[in-house]
């Protein structure tokens, strides 16, 4: 009996903290605070996560019932289904899951800010001009570029491979940005973004087009110097910045908060210092560039800056149009 028991409790035990995960994933859901972690492609995922995990839950608690454990008593396997291991280390495991269940449902949900931007750094625009540095070492990063010559033309991979050519010898320190992103199949969409955007009056960055529009700019700066741009986001500071400069960023997320990334655009305005980090604000101006750690970024003229609330959906995330 003593046996029996302690396959019940346990398995009741399980099915409470199944039933508890989905339970917090439905409050972040019927919240709407599940956008702070989760990027909306990913919500598909988590529903199904949802669904499995209180059907499991309801199945372990059934199992716990003393019908359940004549089952189980009665399967014949050969195996001992008893729980092993003191009672200490059995609450040590099942802590282990209860903690982030509780902590989910007591701690306040909050938005990435600008602490968390200063431990994980800023990229001014797209940041593909610091990844195209990157790859200009023709020796750098070889078995990427090795990969990639694989996945592209496997036959003429092994081709090389025989006559002892490889691709660290082509001369990658000539690749300029628009080449490169040719090469990956994106220039002709933002040539044609690029031309789109430069027949409106004024640029407006939404957070739909955010990451598109920062690319445009790192791609081809030099023809939209003088045009007015819009832009909204939070108010951030490198401690290098100059007393007239500061940074309207945004959070950009592919998947969840583990790989989310800082996009800012450089603002110059004498009135820099009146905006606290974290405010945000809808600034307009005047395109420019200027020189930041050795590259050239987009630089936002001040005309115009307005405080305004936190927008419904903070973060932007990649569309993948080309």
């Amino acid at each position: 009996m003593e046996k029996k028991t302690d396959l019940g409790f346990h398995a009741y035990i399980r099915g409470i903290i199944l039933i508890g995960f989905a339970l917090l994933m439905l409050a972040f859901i019927i919240t709407g605070n599940i956008t702070y972690y989760i990027a909306p492609k990913m919500m598909p995922f988590i529903y199904f996560a949802t669904g499995t995990f209180l059907l499991l839950g309801v199945i372990q608690i059934i199992r716990s019932t003393a019908k359940g454990q004549e089952e189980e008593q009665l399967c014949d396997c050969g195996t001992d289904h008893n729980i092993s291991g003191s009672p200490v280390t059995k609450l040590l495991i099942y802590s282990i899951f209860i903690t982030p269940i509780v902590l989910g449902f007591v701690l306040p949900d909050k938005l990435l800010d600008s602490s968390v931007a200063a431990n994980r750094g800023i990229q001014f625009g797209s940041g593909i001009l610091a990844d195209q540095t990157n790859t200009e070492s023709p020796n750098e990063n070889s078995s990427t570029s090795r990969a990639e010559a694989f996945l592209n033309d496997p036959d003429g991979y092994f081709d090389e491979l025989e006559t002892g050519s490889t691709p660290e010898d082509t001369d990658s320190e000539n690749i300029t940005v628009e080449e490169y992103y040719t090469e990956e199949g994106y220039n002709q969409y933002y040539d044609d973004l690029t031309e789109e955007i430069l027949a409106e009056d004024l640029i407006v960055v939404t957070e739909e087009n955010y990451l598109d529009m920062m690319t445009v700019l790192d791609l081809h700066i030099d023809r939209f110097i003088g045009k007015t741009i819009e832009i909204v986001g939070f108010v951030y500071r490198e401690p290098e910045l100059a007393d007239d400069q500061l940074v309207v960023a945004r959070f950009g997320m592919t998947c969840c908060v583990a790989d989310s990334s800082v996009y800012g655009t450089m603002i110059s305005t004498d009135d820099a210092d009146q905006y606290e980090n974290d405010t945000w604000v809808r600034v307009t101006g005047v395109l420019d560039k200027t020189d930041y750690h050795d590259f050239q970024i987009p630089l936002i003229k001040l005309k115009e800056i307005e405080v305004v609330e936190q927008p419904k959906s903070p973060y932007v995330y990649p569309r993948f149009s080309f």
